[in-house]
């Protein structure tokens, strides 16, 4: 049997996998705190979603807590109106954690599927807490005060993600957890950057405010939804820093500990996103922009089966598609 052969069997196969869960969550009744955490990953985080249903049996349940707390916790902005409440929430949460970690889970679904997975897996404590006081300290300032602040808040929510898997599946190496970093940076900056138009129809303002000052574009006509020069320069260097950090971690991509490439696997995204940013001039506003990819689960199952490329096809990819981005 050809290569081509074994991909369209095993994507086949892997699609059927897919359909079969999505099938599930639309027929059950009654969930299981697994069940409930892997549709609540799969109805407010695709993309990710698809890319934990490619780990290891023996990982995905974990992951799925762990995402699933962190959706848990990213929902609070959109779900309360006020400031107040949604900072009491993020608050309740907090203190959730406390409980799950004293072996005293509250009977909600995701804390006892958290707490069933540290029964089995030492995960650290602090990466959580990380996600949760960046996200208070988000609702608290309103904005980013500079590209560094939102820099720091992609590490502090994305990257701690990416550590608590790494620990889930028992790896502890410093190459790897350099690579979760720059990846989780990127992968938070883009997804700021992705968030703009849908965030700018509820009068919230999630680009940093030293780089819109930098070219003179005002926080109210990014809230309108008007598109202009300055405002894609604006977009420019935001995702120009998502970019740096996209290619660090890519050139430690030899060097990661085996069996980590496919917590990875959203590098994928990330990277795709930056090449259509760029298509469109960066216009954030640009409605095919905001448009699912319909063939993600099949390139993200292809990337898992051939993980081995040779560095110097990352090199050549990168130069010709987001080597020089303006």
């Amino acid at each position: 049997m050809n290569a081509c052969s074994i991909l369209f069997s095993n994507s086949f196969k892997w699609n059927q996998k897919l359909s079969h869960s999505l099938r599930w969550i639309k027929t059950s009744t009654k969930q299981t705190p697994a069940e409930y955490c892997l549709d609540l990953v799969r109805k407010h985080d695709y993309e990710n979603f698809l890319c934990t249903l490619l780990l290891p049996n023996n990982l995905r349940s974990s992951a799925f807590a762990i995402r699933a707390f962190n959706t848990e916790v990213a929902l609070v902005e959109d779900q309360a109106r006020d400031s107040k409440i949604a900072l009491m929430r993020i608050k309740f949460w907090e203190e959730t954690l406390n409980q799950i970690y004293a072996d005293k889970p509250p009977k909600n679904p995701t804390s006892l599927e958290l707490h069933r997975v540290l029964q089995k897996t030492k995960l650290t404590k602090q990466y959580f807490k990380r996600l949760i006081e960046a996200r208070f300290n988000k609702l608290n300032l309103s904005t980013f005060p500079s590209l560094e602040s939102l820099e720091k808040y992609a590490e502090h929510t994305v990257s701690s993600v990416y550590y608590l898997i790494l620990e889930a599946h028992g790896i502890k190496d410093i190459d790897t957890d350099h690579f979760a970093s720059h990846l989780g940076k990127a992968h938070g900056i883009v997804t700021l950057i992705r968030s703009v138009p849908h965030n700018a129809k509820c009068r919230k303002m999630v680009l940093p405010q030293d780089i819109l000052m930098k070219y003179n574009v005002s926080s109210e006509s990014v809230l309108q939804g008007t598109s202009s020069k300055e405002l894609k320069d604006v977009i420019f260097e935001v995702s120009s820093r998502a970019k740096q950090h996209l290619d660090m971690a890519l050139s430690l991509k030899t060097r990661i500990k085996k069996g980590s490439h496919p917590v990875f696997l959203s590098h994928i995204i990330v990277e795709e996103y930056l090449i259509k940013l760029q298509k469109f001039d960066f216009d954030v506003f640009n409605p095919k922009l905001q448009k699912r990819n319909s063939l993600l689960p099949l390139k993200l199952y292809w990337k898992k089966l051939f993980n081995r490329e040779r560095i110097c096809f990352y090199r050549a990819y990168r130069h010709k598609y987001i080597g020089n981005m303006r």
